[in-house]
């Protein structure tokens, strides 16, 4: 491990946070804990903290010695002045003298030593750093680290590798009694640099930003060396079985939740598959090591206290699928009998959480994390994939033995820890992913984002992949991807790097199109037919992609065509748009009559003169003249004498995804026009 300390970076820190208004330690702390939290090896998503002892003014000018302390909810990796709260050292010290301290009492206790009553809580460990006496702070869950401390003879490996210079502490609870334990460790020894927590993780101080970090990637790089030394035992990668895109639904199904009503608790994967991961799964020892628990109980609020292992998968789909459902429930019922037995055991009775898994082994495939979000999933991917790494050393020294699952089930019960979750109200489509076709265009665009903003993950496919991918990164976490709905092979490779992705598909708003003009009985075949290859077949073929993956989660899903309403008001010289578009209103009906037993939902919109790509300016004109009205009177020529646009029936598409209850239905926006009501 190598310092990534810049004298350029931390001056160029010093001097814009000090335009800020914040001092020199402020700066330097900031620039040091992103150099901690950008690191993988050394910190993942939340976890670690750092701190610095300064002075710094109220708002009535009265100035304090503070701990600026790492805030819960921010992340180390782009940390601002903003999540260091100021907390008062000398009543932070005081609690010193006390022989106990309940958690909530600590809690308070740091609160009402705030400078800001509205800065985020400070960190569970905020005792800790303000008992010892050095300015910085520093604290990893490093992963050669946790390689060491997860021993049967963790203690005699720290003294081995770091002798005298470091202070091993065996586990003790997060809190009041470790901050206590922590303080004595280095009153013992007050030579020492830093402390090795046995089964947690490591601190390291200094009267320097850059000594303290510096420190850090000294005593790390040391751990990393021992490991070195030992010669991991090397396991054959089983041959591949049934790939990611193929499990992903089988798995995301069997985990879903029914709710009742037609609704489902899903989740949103993410796969991880590279060489160290396959080696991990392929173990022949895999159903015992991955079962011993969490390498640190940080982690467990995002990963639970195991993950779920799956046989190796092979045979027709219905085998898969029972094999999955059965391991599923098995891993339910071990979740809610690890929960009886250790919640019988304590004083304050707990809710369980759900007993479904947020990480998956899958031999010859790889490991899913799962979350309600797709950056939930990537973080308990992240961590199980830091996991693989940390096992795989600490079997190259030794025998990985982390907590036993009564240390990790108070941990994963633990108020202060299940805080850092939050609990903000789901969005009504969280846990739900949507393919939009033709995404780049103004219809799309404009379904895609409201649909991101509701809480899905959006994948938007456009045959110009460059215009999809710019749409995606306005959306910031959607997907962008290149897809010719009139070719079967796109489409294909599309769902399945939507499903790779993700994990399935909830939704499918068929969208691609275009516009083809002539009077029906002189429009020459050759344009009939290509009309019909992408306003029909385009969409058939890509419905029939997703009925697949949606049949293979059985959760339902929903299918939303646009139809337009020329599907059922034609007008004059449009029949080569308007007769594959009443096919697919006919479509989109046939589709709910034949899926509705898997409750998979059809439905159709009828649109009329939306501005986009398909109805350009030109066009406006043309159709005006069609219809023998002026172009100003054109677009706003319907019973409400409004425009109709995107962002509208974007609206009716958010309507019929949530709407689930209903199907076979159509939806029209167009600002009223009785020509085009059915009867």
């Amino acid at each position: 491990m190598k310092s990534a300390w810049s004298d350029r970076d931390a001056a160029e820190a010093v001097e814009r946070y000090g335009a800020q208004g914040f001092n020199e330690d402020i700066a330097l702390r900031v620039y040091t804990t992103r150099l901690l939290g950008r690191d993988p090896a050394l910190v993942l998503h939340g976890g670690g903290n750092t701190s610095v002892k300064t002075r710094v003014k109220d708002a009535l000018g009265t100035e304090h010695e503070v701990l600026c302390v790492k805030g819960s909810g921010w992340d180390m990796g782009d940390i601002e002045p903003a999540g260091l709260p100021a907390v008062r050292l000398d009543a932070l010290r005081r609690l010193r003298a006390l022989t106990a301290l309940s958690d909530e009492e600590m809690v308070n206790q740091q609160r009402l030593a705030l400078l800001d009553s509205k800065a985020p809580n400070p960190s569970v460990e905020t005792l800790l750093h303000a008992f010892l006496p050095h300015k910085f702070v520093d604290h990893t869950h490093a992963n050669a680290i946790l390689s060491l401390v997860d021993q049967p003879d963790s203690a005699a490996l720290a003294a081995e590798i770091f002798g005298d210079e470091m202070a091993f502490l065996p586990w003790i609870f997060p809190g009041f009694d470790l901050s206590i334990a922590a303080s004595e460790a280095f009153e013992r020894g007050r030579h020492v640099k830093g402390l090795i927590l046995d089964r947690h993780g490591i601190f390291t101080f200094a009267d320097t930003a850059r000594e303290a970090y510096e420190l850090m990637i000294a005593m790390v790089s040391r751990a990393e060396a021992r490991i070195a030394r030992g010669k991991a035992t090397r396991h054959a990668t089983a041959a591949a079985g049934l790939d990611a895109a193929t499990i992903a639904p089988v798995i995301r199904g069997a985990i879903a939740e029914p709710l009742g009503g037609g609704a489902w608790r899903r989740m949103v994967l993410d796969h991880r598959g590279g060489a160290d991961v396959r080696a991990y799964v392929d173990r022949p020892d895999l159903a015992d090591i991955a079962a011993r628990g969490v390498a640190t109980p940080d982690h467990i609020i995002r990963t639970k206290n195991r993950p779920l292992i799956l046989p190796p998968l092979d045979g027709d789909e219905v085998a898969v699928k029972v094999a999955v459902a059965d391991a599923v429930a098995r891993f339910a019922d071990a979740y809610r009998a690890y929960f009886a037995a250790e919640n019988g055991r304590t004083v304050t009775a707990r809710t369980m959480l759900d007993p479904m898994p947020r990480v998956v082994l899958v031999p010859g495939v790889g490991l899913f994390g799962l979350g309600k979000s797709k950056k939930e999933a990537a973080i308990a991917a992240d961590i199980a994939e830091a996991t693989v790494r940390v096992v795989a050393d600490a079997e190259a020294v030794g025998r990985y033995e982390p907590l036993p699952e009564s240390e990790l089930f108070r941990m994963e019960y633990w108020s202060l820890e299940q805080a850092k979750l939050g609990g903000a109200t789901e969005k009504p489509l969280q846990r739900q992913v949507a393919i939009v076709t033709g995404g780049a265009g103004a219809i799309g665009a404009a379904t895609a984002r409201l649909f991101a903003a509701n809480g899905a993950e959006v994948a938007i496919l456009d045959r110009d992949g460059d215009a999809a991918a710019a749409v995606a990164r306005s959306i910031g976490s959607a997907l962008g991807i290149r897809c010719d709905v009139t070719d079967k092979a796109s489409v294909d490779a599309a769902i399945r790097a939507v499903v790779t992705t993700f994990g399935g598909i909830d939704i499918l708003v068929s969208n691609a199109g275009a516009a083809w003009q002539g009077r029906i009985g002189e429009v020459d075949d050759a344009i009939l037919r290509e009309s019909f290859e992408l306003n029909f077949f385009g969409h058939q073929t890509v419905a029939r992609a997703v009925v697949k993956v949606m049949l293979a989660q059985g959760t339902g899903g929903a299918l939303l065509f646009n139809a337009s309403k020329q599907a059922v008001n034609p007008g004059a010289n449009f029949g080569p748009y308007g007769l594959p578009k009443a096919a697919v209103l006919f479509l989109s009906r046939q589709y709910a009559l034949d899926y509705g037993d898997a409750g998979i939902r059809s439905n159709a919109v009828n649109a009329d003169r939306i501005r986009s790509g398909l109805l350009t300016a030109e066009m406006i004109a043309e159709r005006a003249a069609a219809r023998g009205v002026a172009e100003a009177d054109y677009l706003g020529g319907n019973l409400l004498g409004l425009e109709v646009t995107a962002d509208d029936v974007a609206q009716a598409f958010l309507h019929q995804a949530l709407a689930l209850k209903t199907t076979g239905g159509v939806a029209t926006v167009d600002g009223g026009n009785i020509a085009a009501a059915p009867r």
